[in-house]
């Protein structure tokens, strides 16, 4: 496991507005791949920054913007207060988060300590969206999306941009994501030829990898981690290993 270091830093946003994004990173000089950590409708909470942290520890440069940032910068929403999470997460139109995606994107490309070629993307309910989203608006080559709510239908047409394998995962009692929804990504994915993975678990809710909430389940989320790793390695940090894109 690598020493990791931490700060905050401020990144510009081509419509004028500015964004604060939490940075975690491994403390040699070495040179890293990097991936862009989404949050959750509550903000870039300690879950985030922890979660951040983990690939900091796996030998990744991570970054996590602030996607409210121009309604409430800084805003962590308690886990309980759902109609508040959702309010800053529907003011958040689609033209929006991609500015910012752009934004956090060029942050780690531009890094000195990030391999260019070797980017990755996560996020987590509305991040797991615009996990998705980054995968067809900036150059990835690998993008992970947890229970990412409002991709189908409005988004399908995203698909055909997909720029990376991307890697699902749902919970099987989630009440959030029908099943139709997810047959409709799957179904345009194979449609496309677009390289996919979708991992469902049965026994898992929505959030089902926020440990210490109501939803968590240990064992989703132990597999769903260890898949993770897997995943990057594949495709972000060992460049020898990395699948062909389509």
């Amino acid at each position: 496991m690598e020493e990791i270091a931490t700060e905050k830093v401020n990144l510009a946003v081509a419509d004028g507005s500015t964004m604060d994004a939490f940075v975690a990173r491994p403390k040699s000089h070495a040179k890293y791949a990097g991936i862009l950590v989404f949050q959750e409708a509550f903000g870039v909470t300690a879950h985030i920054r922890d979660i951040a942290e983990r690939f900091a520890r796996i030998g990744l440069v991570a970054i996590a913007p602030e996607l409210f940032h121009r309604a409430a910068p800084g805003i962590e929403i308690k886990y309980d207060d759902l109609p508040t999470a959702m309010q800053y997460a529907r003011a958040s139109t689609t033209d929006q988060l991609i500015l910012d995606i752009k934004s956090a994107y060029e942050w780690l490309a531009n890094d000195p300590g990030v391999h260019t070629d070797r980017i990755a993307s996560i996020g987590f309910c509305m991040g797991g969206r615009v996990s998705f989203l980054a995968c067809a608006k900036v150059p990835l080559q690998a993008a992970i999306s947890f229970y990412g709510g409002g991709i189908a239908p409005s988004l399908l047409p995203h698909i055909a941009e997909l720029h990376a394998p991307i890697l699902f995962f749902w919970g099987g009692r989630d009440k959030h994501i029908g099943q139709d929804q997810i047959r409709a990504i799957m179904d345009e994915c194979k449609h496309l030829g677009k390289p996919y993975v979708n991992v469902e678990f049965s026994e898992a809710d929505h959030a089902f990898f926020r440990d210490g909430g109501a939803s968590y389940h240990a064992e989703a989320a132990g597999l769903a981690w260890g898949l993770t790793e897997s995943f990057l390695q594949l495709h972000v940090k060992d460049p020898h290993k990395r699948a062909r894109i389509r």
